[in-house]
Order: structure tokens, then sequence, then C-alpha cells
């Protein structure tokens, strides 16, 4: 059974940075695509960003030159830095992983994230 764990959220100024991390289990991970998404309240979950299988990485246009995302694929961790965080940036972060053929997804439970003077 798939099991994702989040972890790192928490407050943060404007300019500062923050890094989530997500720690998967029951899951070939190297074979899989990994990425975060976001929602904040009374908006549609949104891709942040990913890397599939090969390695590629994709970006929300939002966050772009700001985010940086990594994955251990041994320790079947991924991880999202987070720099120059701006309160457009609050939301709930989830970790999130999908079969190759991106037929099946999965989801952790979340972690918050405010950027708040």
């Amino acid at each position: 059974q798939v099991h994702l764990v989040e972890s790192g959220g928490g407050l943060a100024e404007p300019g500062g940075s923050l890094t989530l991390y997500c720690q998967a289990s029951g899951l070939t991970f190297n074979a899989y695509h990994v990425g975060w998404h976001r929602q904040a309240p009374g908006n549609q979950r949104e891709l942040v960003a990913e890397i599939v299988a090969n390695g590629s990485r994709h970006f929300a246009n939002s966050v772009k030159d700001r985010f940086t995302i990594s994955r251990d694929n041994a320790a079947k961790t991924l991880t999202l830095q987070m720099n120059s965080l701006k309160p457009e940036d609050t939301a709930v972060y989830y970790c999130n992983v999908q079969s190759p053929n991106r037929i099946r997804s999965w989801w952790g439970r979340g972690t918050q994230v405010t950027v708040s003077s």
C-alpha cells in the first residue's frame, strides 16, 4: 500500500525559505512520477513542481526560479526547497505520486505553509 507523509511546513516571512519533505513507502519509487501540489482556500489544487520518472522537472510559472525539487530514489524521498517566499505561496502543500502511465495517483495528507509578516 502506497503511503506518503509530508513534513517541513510552517510559518515563514516574505522573502524567507522553507523546505518540504515527503517520505514514500509501498512503491517502486524510481519508476513513478512525483511532485508537489498546493491548494489555497477557495482555490483549486494546482501543480507546483514535479519530477517525472526520467528526471525531467516541471514547475508552475509562479514558482520558477524560486523553488527547486529533488528526489532521492534510494531513500524514497521528495524534497521541495522554497526560497523567496511570497504571501501568495500560502497554501496546503500535498505530495503526489503517479504511476508510470499516470492512471493511478496517491496523495499525502498535506502540510500547511503560511507566508506572513
